[in-house]
């Protein structure tokens, strides 16, 4: 390891702490190094400094010490200003609480959380989660502090995925994978980070990290638990996804077949309960496996697997996303009036959730591109997505 950071350190730390809503005080009090080298530093005047500097630097910004250390030409966007509040929460230090907040405390506010979640209020779930996630932090490193900070960062990097703040998202997730108490907990937070690499195109990462855990994941069938099951379940699913859209075919019915027979294992949808943020069982796979008809053009099946299983799971995320699917399996089939009807119907039925979805704007705009005259619902619909006409 070497001895000195090199030249880059003083512009990428200026960088990231300006991404993470620090001033130069607030960084020197959370690292524990003076303002004056922080200062000689983003201003060029020092270009080295020791490595264990640099170590604390970056914890402080909870980011790996190799980003401050090696140079990276990726642009980071600005962070829109809903989600400033619940970036800041997830990224930035720790800081003193005025009040000692209890384990007891936080957990009173998990089910306002859960259901803001659940009911894809994602603004109000923002302005929940800050508070939650800075009392969390303070909580320290027992068992059930952990448990509670690993399913607080679950969510909010679920959220923060939904809303394509990808890179706070990942450091979420870091930081939910490091405080997962056990296996199963370990495994959901993954299955989340997997479909964030899916949204991001980093396929092969995705794919890897699924897979990986599925295979250290799985339990002993005829010992299993529905709770293992589901984790299981849940993995092979992403690990399949990752795999269709990174031309694994094979691979991915392979991963889909299993997840299939868990699911009949499982012998009936379970729901979300106190602690996972999905549902699981043969209704979730199936809206899964309508997904990857969609991947391999064959739009017709995504069809007429929504007819047969229309009205199951309405009110779960897992349920929308595939609402998604036939909306566009319904424009590959040019069957446009169906495009948008079913359009408006996740509109009015969940309509935050729909106006962070890219894939939605996508549809949409596919359909108004094929339209010479559009219809008021269709209007009605570009104005809500933000889609040009």
């Amino acid at each position: 390891m070497p001895e000195h950071a090199d030249t880059h350190i003083g512009t990428r730390m200026r960088e990231i702490r300006k991404r993470r809503g620090l001033s130069q005080s607030d960084l020197s009090g959370a690292a524990g190094v003076s303002l004056s080298l922080i200062r000689k530093l983003e201003q060029g005047q020092l270009h080295t400094t020791r490595m264990e500097t640099a170590h604390k630097l970056a914890r402080a910004m909870r980011v790996h010490t190799s980003q401050l250390l090696d140079r990276d030409d990726v642009q980071h966007p600005e962070p829109s200003e809903p989600w400033l509040p619940l970036r800041q929460a997830v990224e930035a230090p720790a800081v003193e609480p005025d009040e000692e907040p209890t384990i007891a405390g936080v957990q009173a506010l998990l089910p306002a959380i859960r259901k803001s979640y659940f009911a894809n209020r994602l603004a109000e779930l923002s302005t929940l989660l800050g508070p939650a996630l800075r009392d969390a932090d303070a909580l320290g490193d027992s068992r059930p502090a952990r448990t509670l900070r690993a399913h607080l960062l679950q969510i909010a990097g679920s959220a923060l995925t939904q809303v394509r703040e990808f890179d706070a998202a990942e450091s979420a997730l870091r930081r939910a994978l490091d405080d997962a108490p056990d296996r199963i907990r370990g495994a959901a937070v993954v299955t989340t980070w997997s479909w964030l690499l899916v949204r991001q195109g980093r396929l092969a990462e995705a794919r890897t990290l699924a897979t990986r855990w599925a295979d250290d994941t799985e339990p002993r069938i005829s010992r299993a638990t529905p709770e293992e099951l589901a984790a299981w379940g849940w993995l092979l699913l992403q690990a399949s996804a990752a795999c269709l859209r990174d031309n694994r075919r094979g691979e991915a019915a392979d991963m889909m077949r299993l997840a299939q027979s868990v699911s009949i294992l499982t012998g009936r949808e379970l729901p979300r309960g106190q602690d996972r943020l999905t549902t699981w069982g043969p209704a979730t796979v199936g809206y899964k496996a309508a997904e990857r008809y969609v991947v391999l053009d064959q739009p017709d099946r995504v069809v007429a697997m929504a007819r047969r299983g229309k009205g199951s799971q309405k009110a779960s995320t897992e349920y929308w996303r595939h609402r998604l699917d036939v909306a566009k399996a319904h424009t590959l089939l040019r069957q446009y009036t169906e495009a948008v009807d079913t359009l408006s119907g996740i509109q009015e039925q969940a309509p935050e959730w729909l106006t962070s979805q890219r894939y939605a704007q996508d549809i949409l705009a596919d359909v108004i591109g094929r339209r010479r005259t559009l219809t008021p619902q269709m209007r009605d619909l570009a104005d809500a997505l933000s889609v040009p006409v």
